[in-house]
């Protein structure tokens, strides 16, 4: 389909960026900013989306690239998939952001497309908010009137909707470093290598003389928003996982992922009933956990 007619601005920086979204806010205009697109465009070919101008901010300078701060690792918002995922700090510091970012779409998508996008897009089936909700990252917006921190449990609102201001900006998110003694892994469930999850888990576990001591688990596309799982975090703790190689069904964590769906409000649609995505949780948080407490 042919998107509705919209105007397109390309901001020379980022000062002017933020001008434009906030004039648009006192005029009343709907103004939707562009960085990789590939969220956005297929919104606006089926015309679900129809603003009256793109502000694309795809060339600004400043905005794309990983660095390691000390206790966190700072992402660029305009940095893509792809050179997060092949980042040797990203994949050193932070190694469940490179897990979770090699399941992206495919490699075309994860060429163009951008971390800050995704995230700021919002939708529950994406890989990446489930990430930012386990990890308790910091997203940095940028307006006219300065920088302004946002939690990832605060992040997140709705469907398709962030706590992302009119007339802000994303323009970075800070992964903290959890440290040693942690393992991590993201487990999807998807038709094909390119479609949204049906269901994902992301799964951080931190092991002291095998015993779980601390879990963090966020769910993918079981609500209108990314879900915490808090109480499989809390069931898990004190349990002694079954070392690799023995049988998953004999697993004391087993019963304790179990949880996973208590506190989600997963919708149906022709790839699964609610039903059927809450099966998924239990058994996707169980084999996550189980490769993170390797």
């Amino acid at each position: 389909m042919i998107p509705a007619p919209f105007d397109y601005i390309r901001p020379a920086s980022l000062e002017e960026a933020c001008q434009v979204l906030a004039d648009a806010e006192s005029s009343g205009d709907d103004v939707k900013v562009l960085a990789g697109g590939q969220s956005l465009l297929p919104l606006l070919r089926l015309r679900l989306a129809y603003p009256t101008a793109l502000v694309d901010i795809g060339r600004l300078a400043g905005l794309r690239g990983v660095t390691d701060r000390g206790d966190h690792v700072f992402i660029g918002a305009l940095t893509s998939h792809d050179e997060v995922r092949h980042s040797e700090v990203v994949r050193e510091r932070t190694p469940l952001v490179a897990l979770a970012t090699a399941t992206v779409a495919d490699p075309a998508v994860r060429h163009r497309g951008t971390f800050g996008g995704s995230l700021a897009h919002a939708d529950p089936a994406g890989d990446l908010p489930a990430v930012a909700l386990a990890l308790d990252c910091v997203f940095v917006a940028r307006s006219g009137e300065g920088e302004r921190e946002i939690p990832a449990s605060e992040f997140f609102v709705d469907y398709l909707e962030s706590a992302l201001e009119p007339g802000e900006i994303l323009v970075g998110v800070r992964v903290p470093k959890l440290g040693p003694g942690w393992g991590f892994h993201y487990e999807k469930f998807h038709r094909t290598a390119q479609s949204w999850a049906i269901v994902g888990v992301a799964a951080a576990v931190r092991l002291s003389e095998g015993i779980i001591e601390e879990a963090r688990i966020a769910l993918t596309n079981m609500g209108p928003a990314p879900v915490r799982a808090r109480a499989v975090e809390a069931a898990l703790r004190g349990v002694r996982p079954a070392p690799s190689g023995s049988n998953g069904a004999h697993d004391p964590a087993r019963g304790a992922c179990g949880r996973a769906d208590e506190g989600t409000s997963p919708s149906g649609d022709l790839h699964g009933a609610p039903d059927y995505r809450r099966h998924l949780a239990r058994v996707l948080t169980h084999r996550a956990v189980r490769v993170a407490s390797r």
